[in-house]
């Protein structure tokens, strides 16, 4: 009996500290692809961006309000080719995001660059004053335009810019 006590405490105190370890551990964004500048990012870093926020209502009707950063803000500091450069081939070039499960969104370029679109697509990193919770951030894509939610994906690890044709 001490023994499956001693043991079993064991395993509590191992699972503690590897649930521990794992809730230090911060999450990070990538940016790559098609970019003159591939980043790796920490919710840390876009404190660097202006903050702007959306009041949107969820599938149910219920009112949130998302803070974050412009994606726009994000793809320009990559070097993602955007306004005047945003012709001819760089046209078909797309945006896609996937999340830590594996879930993936698409957009292409211009619906994403102020000079072709009013919609200011965010990566949420708050909402309603509060951190993301898990199972929804620590990044998040809030495209307020969109009739349907189904591209406001949540737990966004990766952004990679693309080529529709080669």
């Amino acid at each position: 009996m001490f023994l499956k006590k001693t043991l079993f405490a064991t395993l509590v105190i191992q699972l503690f500290c590897v649930v521990t370890l794992w809730a230090q551990t911060e999450s990070t964004l990538a940016i790559s692809g098609e970019v003159s500048v591939p980043l790796t990012l920490k919710k840390s870093d876009l404190a660097a961006f202006e903050t702007i926020s959306h009041k949107v209502k969820d599938r149910d009707g219920k009112e949130h309000e998302f803070k974050g950063v412009a994606l726009f803000e994000l793809l320009k500091k990559a070097g993602v080719s955007n306004g005047a450069q945003l012709r001819g081939e760089n046209l078909v070039k797309y945006v896609l995001i996937q999340a830590a499960d594996g879930y993936e969104v698409l957009y292409a370029l211009p619906e994403i660059d102020p000079d072709f679109t009013d919609q200011i697509i965010l990566l949420a990193t708050e909402k309603d004053g509060k951190a993301l919770e898990n199972g929804e951030g620590p990044f998040r894509i809030i495209t307020p335009n969109d009739k349907k939610q189904a591209r406001w994906i949540r737990e966004v690890r990766s952004i990679k810019v693309g080529f529709a044709k080669e």
